[in-house]
């Protein structure tokens, strides 16, 4: 991931167009919203139930693309930008395999999200052109909510309860990279990639069946930011 996201972010500085006119950066506060796609990474699960004949599972889940959408309220210091962001990203689970018994369940009918609340600095590489590529990262905290999921079991053809609603607030991170394409002095287009992860959440520890997994997603979008 560290080096992808190196390679993104050289590419991106080199992808300055020498044929557009400069337009001078406008400093101050800012508002921005944005849409795009979130792919979380196939996570690991633990699940444990306990009881008459306690049980841990130790499972693989595997994820369909979801929707990444949000916006931030910030201030432009003309190389420097610090920013809150409110974003909300899921994912539909697609398969879950059981890793010691190698069951497998599909038509798995379950999402995780994360509604995250994160502080951003962002670098901005300014130059004699209207684009203007830009790198950071940001902290934060998720409320991660894990929805009541079912699947098929391969084998029997059963269908069968994994996991249980309920939702857990963990701390959050992120880095990334883009572009900023000025369009006006106060409007800009922006397209940029967020690497996205938790720590690891603990979904109804006090119920019979609890379940630990982390939120580690690579977003895309695409945005526009208002100074004023």
């Amino acid at each position: 991931m560290k080096k992808r996201f190196i390679v993104f972010a050289f590419l991106i500085t080199l992808f300055i167009p020498t044929i557009c006119s400069a337009i001078p950066p406008r400093l101050g506060q800012y508002v921005s919203g944005f849409l795009g796609l979130t792919v979380l990474k196939d996570r690991d699960a633990t699940s444990f139930q306990f009881g008459p004949g306690a049980t841990t599972f130790n499972d693989r889940i595997e994820f369909d693309p979801g929707i990444n959408i949000g916006g931030t309220y910030g201030f432009d210091f003309g190389f420097l930008r610090l920013e809150g962001e409110l974003s909300y990203k899921n994912g539909e689970m697609s398969t879950i395999t059981e890793q010691i018994s190698q069951t497998r369940f599909t038509n798995v009918d379950g999402r995780l999200g994360a509604l995250a609340m994160m502080l951003n600095a962002f670098l901005d590489l300014h130059n004699e052109t209207m684009v203007t590529p830009y790198f950071g990262g940001g902290v934060g905290f998720a409320s991660l909510h894990l929805s009541d999921t079912f699947g098929t079991d391969t084998t029997t053809g059963n269908r069968t309860e994994l996991y249980r609603s309920d939702n857990d607030t963990v701390f959050a991170y992120q880095a990334g990279a883009g572009m900023e394409i000025a369009l006006t002095r106060g409007l800009t287009l922006d397209l940029g990639y967020r690497s996205f992860g938790t720590a690891k959440a603990n979904f109804n520890r006090n119920s019979s069946l609890t379940t630990e997994t982390k939120f580690e997603s690579r977003n895309v979008s695409v945005g526009l930011r208002v100074k004023f």
